[in-house]
């Protein structure tokens, strides 16, 4: 078949689908095309064609616009730059009811679910609001020690920071400083508008790569050398055990591969051809999100979520943005295993440990650990938790994939000390800076361990009365729905940010004799295509 990369032609645009794009076609192939609207026509440029039945393009001319586009918000994610911002030419409440035709499409095609879906915004956050929600940012480092983000589905790192995403005064002063090139850099504003800036050093990948290039020792803008520019305070990050990555609790540097990162992520990402935010040609991802230039996709998990810059897993392409051959793939797998590996830390700005309030509680927890991006996203998700399950005195609740144990302190405050609350988590670091937060809370068990190996454990263990699981991106998926619907519950609160994944869980819960009781989604990503989903699943 004729290769089609840089042809352009027009098309006009059908339904949504899952990874940010709408879906057209032409000369009898599906083009999946970012940067229009439903039913708008559009000049295209070919921008991936791996043969076979679809290709990938953006839309460089709108030729018939729709009643719903806007000028665009972000400067940085138009054709050929990153993509981190998929609707901002959108109207907001365009946006939302993209999302929700993606969430119904996904429940109906995978679960069977007939259901009306609409997201809502955030509580707290206006409805008509286009930026300013991020507090925590992931950054890639070029070559020439610049931050920036890569670009869509590219390893090439854009230097422009001017997406509106990021909370005000996060980043303040980032793009006027020379970091550490190969470094990741994350910013975190915390729950007391304190930020902090944070470098990884480079991965043994990103590292082998730069030392290839020619040194570049000489002083930088202010003056110093790169052999004594770290002032900074040093530490070494922390794995966690496992790929579980909670996205309301802290991460290590383990798994995202939440789904989560990349969430935030994994790499991991659900499987099927158009199922992943980010990876649309079905390579799945557990949880890493931020492949494709996005701030935090999301986000959510092992820094593969979402919800951070992730600046060190995107998708491999050549620098002239076409797509493809093996060896790039590699590298760019390669440099996505890498990001998993421990790296130093060096604390550039604020203390590097981030403060953070839900429902009254404080926590505690690195800048580098997880902690749900959007501002209002942990008390809003944490509120919803707590109405659902509703639990009395004295009652059972179990909460998987606890990160911090946001929501097991919620259950906790519900169960009381004839009660018991118990919540595991994969990270380490988690799980230490849950305990100390909720040192007062005797009745609530956080423990460190993967979830799977946990449910073995305690299969034979008293029925819990209800569960909340909070999975990785990937989703919990069939061995962990399974005992977990094998415990008898009485209730289930199941938590996904990938449509697809969280369609394939609810599917799996049905299957057990369950059935969706209620269901929310939050645009917890505004002008992204990222949605968050929460099910009440009873039995």
């Amino acid at each position: 078949m004729t290769d089609w990369r840089a042809n352009t032609f027009q098309v006009r645009l059908g339904p949504p689908g899952h990874g940010g794009f709408c879906v057209a076609r032409h000369e009898g192939r599906v083009v999946f095309v970012r940067h229009g609207l439903p039913d708008e026509l559009v000049r295209v440029r070919v921008t991936e064609d791996r043969g076979g039945s679809f290709c990938r393009a953006d839309a460089i001319e709108i030729l018939e616009a729709s009643p719903d586009r806007v000028p665009a918000t972000c400067p940085v994610s138009g054709p050929g730059g990153a993509g981190c911002c998929d609707f901002s030419f959108a109207t907001p409440a365009a946006q939302r009811a993209l999302k929700a035709a993606v969430v119904a499409e996904q429940l109906h095609r995978i679960a069977g679910i007939e259901r009306d879906i609409t997201v809502e915004p955030i509580a707290g956050y206006p409805a008509d609001a286009t930026g300013g929600w991020r507090t925590r940012v992931r950054l890639a480092v070029d070559a020439e020690g610049r931050a920036g983000v890569h670009g869509y589905r590219s390893t090439e790192v854009i230097t422009d920071l001017r997406c509106p995403q990021p909370v005000p005064g996060a980043m303040a002063g980032i793009a006027d400083r020379i970091w550490t090139p190969g470094a990741d850099l994350v910013v975190a504003v915390d729950g007391d508008g304190m930020r902090h800036i944070v470098e990884l050093a480079p991965s043994a990948v990103a590292g082998r790569a730069e030392s290839e290039r020619p040194s570049r020792r000489g002083p930088d803008r202010r003056g110093r050398r790169d052999t004594d520019r770290r002032s900074g305070k040093r530490r070494t990050a922390e794995r966690g055990p496992g790929s579980e990555s909670p996205r309301t609790g802290a991460r290590g540097h383990g798994d995202e591969g939440r789904r989560g990162g990349s969430e935030w992520r994994r790499t991991d990402d659900a499987d099927g051809p158009e199922a992943l935010p980010g990876d649309a040609d079905g390579r799945g991802r557990r949880a890493e999100p931020g492949h494709d230039g996005e701030w935090d996709r999301g986000r959510r998990r092992d820094r593969s979520r979402r919800d951070e810059f992730d600046g060190a897993g995107s998708r491999g392409s050549d620098r002239s943005g076409s797509v493809g051959g093996e060896g790039v793939r590699r590298r760019a797998a390669a440099r996505r295993a890498a990001t998993h590996a421990a790296r130093d830390e060096w604390v550039m700005g604020g203390s590097g440990r981030t403060v953070e309030y839900v429902a009254g509680r404080r926590w505690e927890l690195a800048a580098t650990g997880f902690w749900q991006a959007h501002h209002g996203a942990a008390q809003c998700y944490s509120d919803v938790v707590a109405g659902w399950a509703g639990l009395g005195h004295g009652e059972r609740a179990w909460d998987l994939y606890s990160g911090v144990g946001v929501f097991a302190a919620r259950l906790a405050g519900q169960v009381g000390q004839t009660g018991s609350v118990l919540a595991v988590e994969s990270t380490r670091s988690a799980v230490a800076d849950g305990s100390a937060a909720l040192r007062d809370l005797p009745w609530l068990d956080l423990r460190a361990q993967r979830v799977e190996h946990w449910l073995a454990e305690h299969a034979s263990s008293a029925a819990p009365d209800v569960v909340v699981l909070d999975p990785p991106r990937a989703g919990a998926g069939k061995e962990v729905v399974t005992a977990v619907t094998t415990s008898g519950p009485s209730g289930v609160i199941h938590i996904g940010c990938d449509p697809a994944s969280f369609a394939r869980d609810l599917g799996l819960y049905r299957s057990a004799g369950y059935h969706l009781a209620e269901l929310r989604a939050f645009d917890a990503f505004p002008a992204t295509h990222h949605v968050e989903c929460l099910a009440l699943l009873e039995r």
